[in-house]
């Protein structure tokens, strides 16, 4: 049986040995995540377009994350990677005080969010790090206003 950890890099090696005892190997690959109930990870297992090579990212790098029919895309400042999970289940091992979707198809760090642009529309636009402009849809409008007091 292979597992995928979803842990803090403080637990992540004693986890590992854990179920290694257990005859449990980790793959970053694996379809079963094993994560800690409440945590959430500071580091995303992608694969790198160019070279199809799986690499880790720190959360703290991830500027947004989009979603085109089933391939999600996670954008750095650097470079722009392929995730395997679908964008809800990325959702809900981020940080909630630091990643906030803001549409069906993008979440953006809110760190990384430099200009935000009204619209007629009950929208608003956003431009972040680097460069790249994407929007609040209506549906997550209020959701948004409140995140940022606005």
């Amino acid at each position: 049986m292979k597992m995928r950890l979803a842990v803090d890099d403080e637990d992540y090696d004693k986890i590992k040995k854990e179920l290694a005892e257990h005859g449990i190997e980790t793959d970053d690959s694996a379809e079963l995540v094993l994560s800690k109930a409440n945590s959430f990870v500071d580091r995303l297992i992608v694969k790198d377009e160019v070279t199809n090579e799986r690499v880790v990212v720190p959360c703290e790098s991830i500027i947004y994350i989009d979603s085109y029919g089933h391939s999600v895309e996670v954008h750095t400042k650097d470079n722009i990677y392929q995730a395997n999970e679908r964008i809800y289940k990325i959702l809900q091992q981020l940080d909630n005080n630091e990643f906030l979707r803001i549409s069906n198809s993008v979440i953006v760090s809110k760190s990384h969010i430099k200009k935000i642009s009204p619209t007629l529309s009950m929208k608003f636009i956003l431009t972040l790090s680097n460069a790249d402009r994407v929007d609040v849809t209506r549906s997550y409008y209020y959701t948004f206003k409140e995140a940022f007091n606005i």
